[in-house]
């Protein structure tokens, strides 16, 4: 495996805050993911914050929901969990602008919400705890202009852009950071997608619909994630394009890291979640 394919996150996570969480003990804390699309929150997200929480609080009770990208079974979890006795709710929204109602529930019964990974701008949450998304999608997008750069690939070249879900304010930060990188650049984008829910087949269907359109003026992709990543890779090679041209990630995922050795995916970002999640687990 070549390793410069693999590129490192900053450690540093941004922890704000919007009020103060008083220490519970043996209290019941809720862990509410957004989808299913990403494998790190059963992988590393979830198993992360349990893991810290059994070391600060060996008598806490941990509920983990999972939304699977439905932002109405979202409120309902998140409804359940504070009717079993949840004190504070780790809230990584599947819609940022419906999770401002959730956080008013809360307040409005003394319940903290730490917003986790995605932002939740219409209403603070009490705290939020995330990577640096923009400087994210500022390093996805820099790894592949300097690629092409040193690949010989020509000023005015095409990339396509596939960023996250329209809804998650996170997506939208690391979209802006990638704006920011191709803007920078001596290349142009063909043409933009938001994918909805971050679903990789959303992203392979656009895809194979501008590989269509612009055929091989098409040098690169920029994709927000290792999942539309791998929509993109499908559908090049759908459309028999040989070779795939570089195409990044970001999460480092196992199926990532395997289209990387094949020699399909051009690269991805490892940012260990797992930090994130014991950061939560310590502002909780």
């Amino acid at each position: 495996m070549n390793y410069r394919n693999l590129l490192m996150a900053s450690a540093t996570v941004f922890i704000g805050f919007a009020g103060m969480a008083s220490a519970q003990e043996a209290a019941t804390v809720a862990f509410l993911m957004p989808d299913q699309a990403s494998t790190r929150y059963e992988q590393h997200d979830f198993p992360g914050f349990k893991a810290e929480m059994e070391k600060l609080c060996p008598k806490c009770t941990v509920i983990y929901q999972n939304a699977n990208a439905d932002a109405s079974l979202q409120q309902q979890q998140f409804n359940s969990v504070i009717a079993q006795g949840a004190k504070v709710v780790v809230l990584d929204p599947v819609d940022s602008a419906a999770a401002a109602g959730l956080v008013e529930i809360a307040q409005s019964q003394d319940v903290k919400v730490i917003a986790y990974d995605r932002p939740i701008p219409d209403k603070p949450a009490d705290y939020y705890v995330s990577f640096d998304n923009e400087g994210i999608g500022y390093a996805i997008a820099k790894s592949l202009v300097e690629h092409l750069k040193a690949s010989g690939v020509a000023d005015g070249a095409g990339v396509l852009e596939i960023n996250g879900s329209p809804t998650d304010a996170a997506a939208g930060l690391i979209r802006d950071g990638i704006h920011r990188g191709l803007k920078e650049s001596t290349y142009k984008t063909l043409a933009e997608y938001d994918t909805p829910e971050w679903a990789p087949p959303k992203a392979q269907e656009w895809a194979a619909g501008q590989i269509t359109r612009f055929g091989a003026d098409i040098k690169g992709v920029v994709a927000a994630n290792d999942g539309t990543a791998g929509g993109a890779i499908a559908a090049f090679k759908a459309a028999g394009v040989k070779p795939v041209p570089p195409v990044t990630g970001n999460d480092a995922t196992i199926a990532a890291l395997q289209l990387i050795i094949s020699g399909d995916q051009y690269n991805t970002i490892s940012k260990p979640s797992e930090i994130v999640a014991a950061a939560a687990a310590n502002v909780a």
